[in-house]
This record gives C-alpha cells, sequence and structure tokens, in this order.
C-alpha cells in the first residue's frame, strides 16, 4: 500500500467525479473521525495509479507507486477489513489509451498501448495494459456477496418527493432485439465438479492442437461454465434488425457493458459497427485496415482514422443517410451510440430509456421510440418484459411504489466476472475443449473462425454464503424472496441443485420462490406496484443489472444504493452505490465550476462503516458517529440540499458543508456521549453562525472555468483549491 500502517477505515481514491467530491468530503470524514480516535487513509484504485503501479519498475524512483489494488485485496480477506469503496472507472480499451497519454503528457515513461502487438516486449506491455482493462478492481475487492438497498430515508425521500417519469403508451414501438439462436444462452453447459481439479482449454483445429488457457484450478463444488456466440449467427442478426429498425421508424440502440465483460462486449461492439457500415467496409476493407481502423474502437476513432480519405468519408456519409436514425449519446455533437464502446453502458441505458417513457435521444435532438439491441439472450428478457409490462399498465408511480432489495452472488469472482482471463475470439474453426487433469473432458464446442468462446465458474462456498445471505435477509424483513433462477439455462440449474437442500436444511423453503428471469421481473413490478417488497436474490450480473433497473425507477438514480458487501472472513466492504464516475460531471466542473455529483452513496456507506467498525472493534464512540452520520443524511434529504445540475446554485460543495452542519449538530445534540457532544458542540455552534460566510464563498467559485491539473490524475494542490474553496469552511474543519 502507500504506506504501511493500515488505517481503522480504508476509503480508497478512485477516477472521475467521485474523486472530485473527495478532495472536498474526504477532509470532513478525517477530522470527525479523529475524534474518536478513528484513522481514515486512502488507498489507489484509480485508473491512473493503477498504470502507474503496473510499470513502476520502470518509472523515476518519485514517479512509483504501490500496487495498492493487490495489498486490498489482501486486505479485505481478513476479518479487520473495513473499505468504503467509490465507483472507479472500468477502462475501455479508449479509454486506457487516453489514460495512458495524459500519464506521458506529465512526464510519465509509459510505454504507448501495442493494439496489434508483434514483439515479445510489445505482448509483455500489452498483457500488463490488459491486466487494468474492464472491471479489473470489483473482482479483487468483493471477496463477499453483495447486499444493495435502498436506504429508508432514502426511499422515504422519493415516496415524499416523486421524481418525474415518461408516459408509457399501449402502442409504444420501443421493444427489446435479441438473438434466439447461435448466442451465449443458447450454447451455454455447465457442470458442478465432485473433486478439485485443473483444467486447461485447447482448440484442435486441421492444423492441430492449440492451448488457450492452462492451469485455470477449481476447488471441489465449483460450477463451471462453457458457452460461445456464433460470429456468422450475431451478423445475421445484426443486419436483419438494422433493416428491421428502419421498417419500423424507430431509433437504432445497441446496448451492452464493454467495461464489464471486456474481452466480449467491445468484440461484439465492434461487430456492430461493421454491421452499421457494411457496404464501406465491403468498398474499402483493405485501405480501411492500412489505416488502423479497428472497429471494436467505435465509430468515433473509426472515423478519426480515416478523416483524411475523401473517398471512405463520402462513402460513410451516404451509408449513413440510408441506415435508421440512431440512439445518440450526445446529438449536439452528433456521438453516436456507437462512437466509444464504454459511452453506452446496459445497466445505465436501459433503464434511463424505460424511466423516459421507452425514449431514447435521436440524432434530430427529439425522443423517439427505440429498438434496444440486446444481442445474447441470457438477460435481455429482464429489459423486454419491463417494457412489456409498462406498455400494458402505465408508468410506476414512485410515490406508491414498493422496493426490490437484492442479493447478489458475486464472491471470489462468480460466474461472468471472472470470465475474462477464459474468454477467446477464436482464430480459426475446430473444437473448443475443457480438458481436466484426469483427461475427463468436462466441455467441448465445435467453433468458427470469429466466434466468441468463454467460460465461467462460481466456487462452492460463496454460493452457501449467497443461500444463507439470503435466508437471513429474508427472515429480517419478511419480504416476498425470489431466485432468479432459470431451470431451463445450464448455469442456473447446476445453482438449483444447491439453492433446494440449503433452503430445505434451514426449514424455510416455503418462504422462497424460484422463477426465471423473465417470470421475475413481472412478479417483481406486480409487487412493488401493489407498494409491497420483494428481494432479488441473483447472480453476479443480473445483481449489477438489476441494482441500476430498480433504483432508476424507484429513486430516479442508482448513486444512493446502500451497498454492503459481507466480506466471508468478516470483514467489511462498503459501496457508495452504483452509477458510474460520471464523466459528464467532470466535464461540468471544468467548464463551469460546478460539480453536480451527489454524495449520498458516500454518506449511506459512511455511517455503515462506523457502524461496522463499533462492532468490530468495540469502538461504541463509532457507533455514535454512524448514527449521526445518518441523522445527517436525513437532513440532507428533508432539507433538498442534494446538488443541483445548474450553475449557479448549490452544488457538491455545498452539500458537503451542509453534512457536515448537520454531522455536527446531531453530535452535539446526543447523550450517548458527553465527550462527542463537547467536543462538536462549538464546530456546530461556528457552521450554523458562518451559514451566509460560507455560503457565500462557495456560489462565489462557482461560473468559470476550473483547473484541477488534469482528468485521469488530479493535481492535489489545484484539486483542494477547486474543491475547498471557502476559507471560512476550511477554517472550522481545519
Amino acid at each position: 500500500m502507500s504506506n504501511t500502517d493500515t488505517p481503522d477505515i480504508v476509503y480508497t481514491k478512485v477516477d472521475e467525479a467521485p474523486e472530485l467530491a473527495s478532495a472536498s468530503l474526504l477532509p470532513i470524514i478525517q477530522r470527525f473521525a479523529a475524534a474518536a480516535g478513528i484513522t481514515v487513509g486512502t488507498r489507489d484504485i484509480s485508473l491512473a495509479g493503477r498504470i502507474i503501479a503496473a510499470f513502476s519498475d520502470e518509472l523515476a524512483e518519485d514517479q512509483r507507486l504501490s500496487d495498492d489494488l493487490a495489498a486490498l485485496g489482501e486486505l479485505v480477506k481478513t476479518p479487520d477489513a473495513n473499505v468504503i469503496k467509490l465507483p472507479n472507472i472500468s477502462a475501455s480499451e479508449p479509454q486506457l489509451v487516453a489514460a495512458v497519454k495524459e500519464l506521458q503528457d506529465k512526464g510519465f515513461a509509459l510505454p504507448d498501448y501495442p493494439y496489434e502487438p508483434k514483439t515479445d516486449a510489445e505482448k509483455a506491455v500489452r498483457a500488463k495494459y490488459d491486466t487494468i482493462k474492464g472491471s479489473a478492481v470489483n473482482p479483487v475487492l468483493r471477496e463477499g456477496n453483495s447486499d444493495r438497498r435502498a436506504a429508508a430515508a432514502v426511499k422515504n425521500y422519493a415516496q415524499n418527493n416523486p421524481h418525474r417519469m415518461g408516459d408509457w403508451t399501449a402502442d409504444s414501438k420501443t421493444r427489446v432485439a435479441s438473438m434466439q439462436d447461435g448466442d451465449f444462452f443458447s450454447n451455454e453447459v455447465s457442470a458442478t465438479l465432485d473433486k478439485e481439479a485443473t483444467a486447461k482449454i485447447v482448440l484442435e483445429t486441421a492444423d492441430g492442437e492449440t492451448v488457450l488457457k492452462e492451469g485455470v484450478t477449481y476447488p471441489a463444488g465449483t460450477v463451471v461454465d462453457a458457452t460461445f456466440m456464433s460470429a456468422a449467427a450475431l451478423d445475421a442478426f445484426l443486419a436483419e434488425e438494422i433493416e428491421k429498425t428502419k421498417d419500423e421508424g424507430t431509433l437504432f440502440s445497441l446496448h451492452m457493458k464493454a467495461t464489464m465483460m471486456k474481452v466480449s462486449d467491445p468484440i461484439i461492439f465492434g461487430h456492430a459497427v461493421k454491421a452499421w457500415l457494411q457496404p464501406v467496409f465491403d468498398k474499402h476493407g483493405d485501405k480501411m485496415k492500412e489505416l488502423g481502423v479497428n472497429p471494436n474502437a467505435g465509430l468515433g476513432a473509426l472515423l478519426e482514422r480515416v478523416k483524411d480519405a475523401p473517398e471512405i468519408m463520402a462513402d460513410i456519409e451516404a451509408c449513413r443517410a440510408a441506415r435508421p436514425p440512431m440512439y445518440m449519446v450526445d446529438s449536439d455533437r452528433d456521438i453516436t451510440n456507437l462512437h466509444v464502446p464504454s459511452d453506452v453502458i446496459i445497466d445505465a441505458s436501459m433503464p434511463a430509456l424505460i424511466r423516459a417513457g421507452g425514449k431514447g435521444w435521436g440524432p434530430d435532438g427529439k425522443e423517439h421510440d427505440t429498438n434496444c439491441v440486446i444481442p445474447d439472450n441470457s438477460y435481455a428478457p429482464v429489459y423486454d418484459e419491463t417494457i412489456k409490462f409498462f406498455k400494458a399498465n402505465g408508468k410506476l408511480n414512485p410515490a406508491t411504489a414498493g422496493t426490490v432489495q437484492n442479493l447478489g452472488l458475486m464472491a471470489q469472482k462468480a460466474e461472468e466476472y471472472g470470465s475474462h482471463p477464459t474468454t477467446f475470439e477464436i482464430p480459426q474453426a475446430g473444437t473448443v475443449k475443457m480438458i481436466l487433469d484426469d483427461g475427463t473432458v468436462l466441455h467441448s464446442h465445435a467453433v468458427q473462425a470469429g466466434d466468441i468462446w468463454r467460460s465461467a465458474s462460481a466456487r462452492k462456498a460463496p454460493i452457501e454464503d449467497w443461500v444463507k445471505l439470503a435466508i437471513d435477509r429474508q427472515k429480517a424483513t419478511g419480504y416476498r424472496a425470489i431466485f432468479w433462477l432459470d431451470a431451463n439455462r445450464a448455469h442456473d440449474a447446476q445453482l438449483i441443485e444447491y439453492v433446494k437442500p440449503i433452503l430445505q436444511a434451514a426449514g424455510v423453503e416455503d418462504k422462497f420462490e424460484i422463477m426465471a428471469p423473465r417470470e421475475a421481473t413481472r412478479a417483481s413490478l406486480e409487487t412493488i406496484t401493489k407498494g409491497e417488497n420483494t428481494i432479488a436474490i441473483t447472480g453476479n450480473v443480473l445483481r449489477d443489472y438489476l441494482t441500476d433497473l430498480f433504483p432508476i425507477l424507484e429513486l430516479a438514480t442508482s448513486a444512493k444504493m446502500l451497498s454492503i458487501v459481507k466480506l466471508m472472513n468478516g470483514g467489511g466492504l462498503f459501496e457508495t452505490g452504483a452509477g458510474g464516475s460520471a464523466p459528464k460531471h467532470v466535464q461540468q466542473l471544468h467548464s463551469e465550476n460546478h460539480l453536480r455529483w451527489d454524495s449520498l452513496g458516500e454518506f449511506c456507506a459512511l455511517g455503515e462503516s462506523f457502524k461496522f467498525l463499533a462492532d468490530q472493534k468495540g469502538n461504541e464512540k463509532a457507533r455514535v458517529l454512524g448514527n449521526a452520520v445518518e441523522a445527517a443524511t436525513q437532513g440532507i434529504l428533508d432539507h433538498d440540499r442534494s446538488p443541483s445540475r445548474k450553475v449557479g446554485e448549490p452544488d457538491n460543495r455545498d452539500s458537503h458543508y451542509w453534512f457536515a452542519r448537520y454531522w455536527a449538530e446531531a453530535l452535539a445534540a446526543q447523550s450517548d456521549d458527553a465527550e462527542l457532544a463537547a467536543e462538536f458542540a462549538p464546530m456546530a455552534k461556528a457552521l450554523a453562525e458562518g451559514e451566509a460566510q460560507i455560503t457565500g464563498e462557495l456560489a462565489a467559485a462557482q461560473g468559470s472555468p476550473a483547473d484541477t491539473g488534469g482528468y485521469f490524475m488530479n493535481d492535489d494542490a489545484k484539486l483542494a483549491a477547486v474543491m475547498r474553496p471557502s476559507p471560512a469552511l476550511n477554517a472550522i474543519i481545519g
């Protein structure tokens, strides 16, 4: 780690908007925690920090960083872990390349990212960079299963102050399109290992055998899957959906998660870019390859590569004119759905579209019905059924809706999160086999060149822990509890063989239902529409999807979720809610010095972390701090102190002033700890009396461009100057 002593609470250093906000909030947290003898320190898991750590041996002494992610990976396996984890960048290839370029410009002698490595040295560099891409952080830190739910204060506020929902109509043309054959879902096979095993993955072709991966070890009881997506079936599906979209008069949109499925989804994205511009590739393919075009990098990178080739540009424009209009990321800047693989992330894009009544933004800057293309059919039915439900029943009413909590199987890289090292684009036709060390062929698939093959797994201990967590949560709440498992899907059928005996042994099988995702979606929507509550007990990817879908419908955002990871060895990981790291928020800060990032997720995680510390270390002052955090969070909501989206109105820094004030007032007013009450009474008084001066200084900071010294790597002094612009507040906090 960055320093030798492990603090009582580790607060992660991350990227983009939450990292900007930390420069304002963390000094407040450290000042309050110190009063209870609690240390709060940072560990760097930012994209820039991870890049520097990976190449530290090649950098100057004063530029090197220790591998904080690896050290945290060890900490979360201990009972002493207490980590507040903020959202970090799950880097797509373009983001990684941009971060490397910024660091190079700052004087870090990093190698360029090799798109097509040829030498052994280039391959070694590429291998290092590839460990940083995608969801590289979460699988390391999540040594436990997920408990995500709306905090009571947040849910109450949403019901008392319902957000705007778009109207659904029965004749909406919005729909979900998904492959019905040849995808990961239809080709999946799965088995549970009866003993510990080591596997190798080989490709057998007419030319011989190629080892794709070896030395993959699995403990006894591991559920091991294998599947593939047919490139030919994918291309045919995409071509058909482009034509159907044009006939229907809707927007074409692709919904993927290239940041999480960092090997498979960029390839699928590239197929979509190529399908969209198929006539151009047919005519100019060789020349485009010569110019370095890689469709997996997106339409934006493609256009940059061919901008000086007028014939190609003319044919691209002609092709785009002949296609249906496309769903836009930013219609003002002509940034389409296919520009950058990390720009449209399914668990954010689909809920936003559904909340808007099935409408997406078109190139004309107006909202239109949309064809939502989700190639793989594993989880597409969740969104398909949601759309069908709202077409039939109209929009959800947040004022009366119940809630969907989530318990997610994710410990030890469960399911698809752990599949990146075992995902391959097949170089030539043959048979892929998973062969165990005793010679058993566990799985086998006949594949063609360009197919995407992958394996994923889930270990026995995390599965059992997940089911027991579900039993505890259902007992604590009495809510309707549904395992989202499809008996007709190979992987889910293996999980059901674990779930049923555990429920029976606990005598609670009558308290739980098991439903395929489509049926579970409808049941959950019916339940919350009646104002009742339910627990969705899901695998890893559905955990990711549902903890955006339902919060965005219920609360208007997924950034305000209480997200607790009960680490399997007794520690605690407190995530600050979903919602990504908000690059648009950074752009607004840099242009207008206004940060609209809402730290409510951080507040919720902080309160839980303090209370966990009280139980963990017997520090009752920590419990008092945690209870006061909850009171302060309620105050933020009750008095509408969350950031505004508009420059000139209160922003993230204002909300931190109010949070500090409400926190100090709650500590001064409580009677459980006289020392804390005495310490914080003067601060509460000073914060209240200084309101006019402090809010005036914060308001005066807005309006002009702000320089934080970077995007992926800020300058600490510049960032502090931007995010702590009130001398009066700084004097009180210290």
